[in-house]
């Protein structure tokens, strides 16, 4: 499972520092665009790949810190929105330049969000006796124009990889030849020639496992039931179809969604399960946020624009006949600073986001004292089956209770 989480690595420094040239060399590839032009790098470049010694990662490669105008500050504003994705920064400086105030105030953001970093002095190969990093174990002297300190350089950052965390996906609540059926709805909102992350994360860790998935979808679930020779150990469900897998599956089958499971892996289902409280103290008025991690094509029937407003809406005004909810919605890489206008924040399973982004997104939640939850937990608990889906978990996470 560890292959899936990827490391992010972005490269920050002031315009003409020589990041796409680093970026280019650490990496052996032309990701970026090189030129002595300043500004030359206008939005954030990524790059996914395997970057030995470290393994799979993000490769970011970011606008100038001190870029100007009237672009250069929205150019600025997204830089500064990759500090909240990344896990390693590399802040490349001009070594043959005094460090300027952007350079020191990026330190400063690294050490406010938490990142480990590395100041990598480039452009040695211009200084006849460049040995700039003497007693300072986080700043590397290196050239991208010679190749000077690359490998040491990747080693530094390699020793800079956060621990992966060793909870599973699934497989830590299963056993050696179980059967775990998967319900994955075919229908007009499902990518079309592919699977969902979670999905395949399901699906790989029940392999690893030695437990066998079986996938099918809501209208063949009893026919699927009646083809095994024992009783499925688990049944992991998308949560838009909650209602009906419920009702056909016997009550003696645990039951979960593939978003509850996304939320246990990145660490956010006891803030998310706080969060569903807030649904029945909802108060005629109340804006609602809907966030999701991705950007795609809505349907008419949008599970974040349509469904889950419509579900929130009939829960409320059972208590609260002739009140009113609003909503309000982000997508992909947008989330709002500001959040004390609304009531709650509902977000999506977040498998677009890393988990660097996702606590940092709940984190503004918490310090702002905004309830949020997950789609998956606002499904169940609209459901009325909240205890059953998180049955499965509660054995291995306690605070559920």
């Amino acid at each position: 499972m560890a292959s899936l989480q990827r490391t992010t690595v972005s490269f920050f420094g002031i315009r003409n520092a020589g990041k796409s040239s680093l970026v280019n060399a650490v990496t052996a590839q032309d990701i970026s665009i090189v030129s002595d032009v300043k500004g030359t790098t206008t939005d954030p470049v990524k790059k996914t790949m395997e970057l030995l010694p470290i393994g799979p990662v993000v490769i970011i490669d970011t606008p100038g810190i001190d870029d100007e105008g009237e672009l250069g500050d929205l150019r600025v504003q997204k830089t500064l929105r990759i500090l909240e994705t990344t896990d390693i920064a590399v802040l490349v400086r001009d070594s043959t330049c005094i460090e300027c105030n952007a350079e020191k105030e990026l330190v400063s953001m690294f050490r406010e969000h938490g990142i480990p970093y590395v100041i990598a002095l480039n452009k040695c190969d211009i200084l006849e006796n460049a040995n700039l990093n003497d007693e300072k174990p986080n700043v590397i002297t290196v050239s991208a124009k010679t190749g000077k300190n690359i490998k040491l350089l990747k080693d530094k950052i390699a020793s800079l990889v956060p621990n992966k965390k060793s909870v599973s996906f699934v497989s830590d609540f299963i056993s050696q030849k179980d059967i775990v059926i998967l319900v994955i709805p075919i229908d007009s909102a499902a990518p079309k020639d592919r699977i969902i992350l979670p999905q395949q994360m399901a699906v790989r860790d029940i392999l690893d496992a030695g437990a066998v998935p079986v996938c099918t979808g809501v209208q063949n679930l009893l026919e699927t039931l009646s083809f095994l020779n024992k009783k499925p150990a688990l049944v992991i469900t998308d949560s838009q179809a909650f209602r009906e897998v419920n009702q056909a599956l016997p009550s003696d089958i645990p039951l979960t969604s593939f978003s509850i499971l996304m939320a246990r892996f990145k660490g956010t289902l006891e803030q998310s399960l706080c969060g569903i409280k807030k649904l029945d103290s909802l108060s005629d008025g109340d804006i609602i946020l809907i966030s999701e991690g991705c950007t795609h094509h809505r349907q008419c029937d949008d599970i974040g624009t349509v469904k889950i407003p419509s579900l929130c809406t009939k829960y409320f005004l059972k208590n609260n006949p002739g009140k009113k909810l609003s909503f309000e919605f982000s997508s992909g890489g947008s989330f709002p600073s500001d959040l004390k206008k609304y009531a709650l924040v509902i977000h999506c399973g977040a498998c677009m986001l890393n988990e660097k982004e996702m606590q940092f997104r709940l984190s503004e939640c918490k310090k702002q004292n905004i309830p949020v939850t997950n789609y998956g937990m606002f499904l169940s608990y609209v459901n009325g089956i909240l205890e059953r889906t998180l049955a499965p978990l509660k054995e291995l996470s306690p605070s559920l209770h």
